[in-house]
């Protein structure tokens, strides 16, 4: 890592934003990995504090936008510690907050490079993504926000999404999974049915893998990248497709 990427990354921890240097580099690699930022536009939907917004803007990114809806649940006062955070790093130039949902998010004339949605694609529209695998009305109202996110995007856009998938051993013997005791798997979806979502939606050429804890490292993350492993421990997945050029 460059001395000045670790100056960054230290900053971030230092606002914030993450707990430990060494297990953000972990984390940026599993969920961003070779995506190019240089130049584009980039849309971290529902992205918290912005961490990815910054990242993105930090990596070259000539705007990013964090769509974070303020809704019963979200963190108060985001709107003036994100202002805070971007001026602290430098980049409020390159990065905005815009208060909406996906489905009210009015870009104007400006269109998306890369698209990023780390842990948020199941809240877009939680009753329908509880029911999306066996209800077309439900399947259909993700499709139609995905199209919208679809016509936001230039040709040749990259779209990543993580999230934890449906099945998880404890979930499926009725058990709180001490690992992830807050996650409700039934509000989740598996990697490849959201693959097929987006594939309607017009996006093609899915990439998935599994992830793991970024405490693991490097060689951690490679050695539990399938998906039994995901499926005894934390059930996270990451995929990627792009809007065809």
């Amino acid at each position: 890592m460059k001395s000045d990427d670790a100056a960054f990354l230290a900053k971030l921890v230092e606002l914030g934003l993450y707990s430990n240097p060494r297990t953000l580099a972990v984390y940026l690699d599993s969920f961003l990995g070779d995506t190019r930022f240089e130049g584009r536009t980039v849309l971290d939907i529902g992205g918290g504090a912005g961490l990815f917004t910054f990242v993105a803007a930090q990596r070259g990114a000539r705007k990013a936008v964090l769509l974070e809806p303020v809704l019963s649940g979200s963190t108060p006062g985001i709107t003036e510690r994100f202002r805070a955070r971007a001026e602290a790093l430098g980049l409020a130039d390159r990065t905005e907050l815009a208060v909406a949902t996906i489905q009210s998010y009015e870009p104007g004339e400006l269109r998306f490079d890369v698209a990023l949605s780390a842990a948020s694609i199941n809240h877009w529209d939680e009753p329908a993504c509880v029911d999306a695998h066996r209800s077309p009305e439900a399947r259909a109202t993700y499709v139609a926000v995905l199209r919208r996110l679809y016509d936001m995007m230039n040709p040749g856009a990259d779209l990543i999404v993580s999230d934890a998938a449906r099945r998880n051993l404890f979930g499926d013997l009725g058990l709180r999974n001490p690992l992830a005791p807050t996650i409700e798997w039934h509000k989740h979806q598996s990697p490849h049915f959201w693959a097929s979502l987006c594939a309607e939606a017009g996006f093609a050429r899915p990439s998935v893998s599994w992830t793991t804890y970024n405490t693991l490292g490097r060689l951690g993350a490679r050695i539990m990248n399938n998906p039994l492993a995901a499926y005894l421990t934390l059930s996270t997945f990451r995929y990627a497709m792009v809007r065809p050029a």
